[in-house]
């Protein structure tokens, strides 16, 4: 009999969490929103979107986290750039075109053509992510760099690029704060410019998405309210992004 109860209760005691967790999600103006992130994003989308949630709504909760893989789980929200799941709803918040970063001098002025990179040393993201597509969209074009080393961190990335170990080519959301719009040029830590960014030709870019699960910003106003303003934070961010070439 106690193991039935046991059994039982349990059940009901995990129904009751889940009810007031989504009461909780419910009330817009206290309630919770669990966001799944990565890092570019949490560099350069996400600061505005807490920002502005966080004014209309001050005693909200958000939670943030990096997962590992790409799924939604118990998220509310999950940004990611590509698709993960027919089963989720989505909206394109925009598109990330890729840079060629190099030392100065290195590569001729403007933009360069993707093939000048067949061969060449090249530091770059780990095989996760979109880092795949971008090294078959290279492939495509007819560049195969040699990978030397791999980082999360875009800048150990650029670190490496200003050692001498090798080009990169990073999307603009992950280095847009640190280029100078004036020269095109990334300022080294003793501030004066000591990395060269340059356009490909053709432009990789990457897709950048926020998920959600089916109805649910129908059932949390905060929900759905974070959605409409990181498409209005998304919007304005894309308008200063170089144009892709084709």
């Amino acid at each position: 009999m106690g193991a039935v109860v046991l059994e039982h209760g349990r059940a009901v005691l995990a129904q009751a969490e889940a009810l007031g967790q989504a009461v909780d999600r419910f009330k817009a103006g206290e309630g919770r929103v669990d966001v799944g992130t990565l890092q570019s994003v949490s560099h350069a989308i996400l600061p505005t979107v807490l920002r502005l949630l966080r004014e209309e709504h001050p005693r909200c909760d958000i939670r943030l986290s990096e997962p590992d893989e790409p799924r939604l789980g118990e998220l509310d929200l999950l940004f990611y750039d590509g698709l993960i799941s027919d089963e989720t709803e989505r909206v394109l918040l925009m598109e990330d075109p890729y840079l060629l970063v190099a030392p100065p001098g290195d590569l001729p002025e403007g933009p360069v053509s993707a093939r000048k990179l067949d061969g060449k040393p090249m530091v770059a993201w780990p095989s996760s992510c979109d880092q795949p597509r971008l090294e078959r969209s290279l492939a495509d074009a007819g560049a195969r760099p040699r990978i030397v080393f791999r980082s999360a961190g875009s800048e150990t990335i650029l670190s490496m690029v200003r050692a001498g170990m090798g080009l990169a080519v990073l999307p603009w959301l992950a280095i847009h704060q640190v280029v100078c719009r004036d020269c095109g040029a990334i300022h080294g830590p003793e501030g004066w410019p000591d990395l060269r960014v340059h356009d490909l030709d053709p432009t990789p870019a990457r897709a950048i998405y926020l998920h959600w699960p089916p109805g649910r910003g129908d059932e949390s106003p905060l929900a759905a309210r974070t959605i409409e303003v990181a498409v209005e934070v998304a919007r304005e961010l894309a308008q200063q992004a170089p144009a892709t070439r084709s």
